[in-house]
């Protein structure tokens, strides 16, 4: 016995590394989010959507897509508000999330209360609210962000992307592409394969960076919303 501090463990051999061998330590760990995915190298690929800062994210996508991303936010204990015209496809995801906690509320457009985010408390808002969707009375801020989900390239859509901290597109008509391509500065290989990616596959991108991302569901999430879908 040593006064105050216990037994003494036992006695092993250190465990020594050589410093050249350092970098082989590394942990495939990226930021502190949401799992949406894996690169085009296999690696996970996370969104940080719990920020002390606002932000805003714009999905020209399916809802296939954005339902996993709230079955996931929800995972990881953030609060999720659905503004929606169409709950009756949001109701089953609802009562499923949050094994009996009401961690997923669903709200009419422009019916949606104050959210009373807080660090303990993250909310993610989603607006799934068509292809002109009204400015929204709950907006990004310190620990709730807000996600629109537009099914395609709408006339509302340059704002949207403008003032976005982060864009993901799935597949869409070359035209769309085109346009896009412009409003998001992406390189002519992006803009090709914007009308070829897969169900499942999104370009996440911002003015500086993309990324592509194959999404593909949990059983537990395909059982719930079924396979990968670009249309709805």
């Amino acid at each position: 016995m040593r006064g105050g501090f216990g037994l003494v463990g036992p006695r092993r051999e250190r465990h020594v590394v050589p410093a050249t061998d350092l970098d082989l330590l590394a942990l495939p760990v990226g930021d502190d989010g949401v799992v949406i995915g894996v690169d085009a190298e296999g690696r996970s690929a996370v969104l940080g959507i719990n920020r002390p800062t606002p932000y805003e994210v714009t999905l020209i996508g399916g809802l296939w897509t954005a339902q996993v991303l709230a079955l996931r936010a929800a995972a990881t204990g953030a609060r999720v508000a659905v503004e929606t015209g169409r709950g009756q496809v949001w109701s089953g995801l609802a009562q499923a999330a949050g094994g009996g906690q009401q961690c997923v509320t669903l709200h009419e457009v422009g019916r949606i209360p104050p959210q009373g985010a807080s660090a303990g408390s993250p909310v993610l808002v989603i607006r799934d609210c068509g292809m002109r969707p009204p400015r929204g009375r709950v907006v990004a801020g310190p620990w709730q962000s807000v996600l629109t989900l537009l099914p395609y390239l709408s006339p509302t859509a340059p704002r949207l992307l403008q003032q976005s901290s982060l864009v993901g597109v799935q597949r869409v008509s070359p035209d769309e592409a085109e346009q896009i391509g412009r409003l998001m500065r992406l390189p002519r290989p992006a803009v090709d394969s914007l009308p070829t990616l897969g169900d499942g596959v999104t370009l996440w991108c911002t003015p500086r960076d993309r990324q592509f991302v194959m999404t593909q569901g949990t059983d537990a999430e395909t059982g719930l919303l079924g396979g990968a879908r670009r249309i709805d």
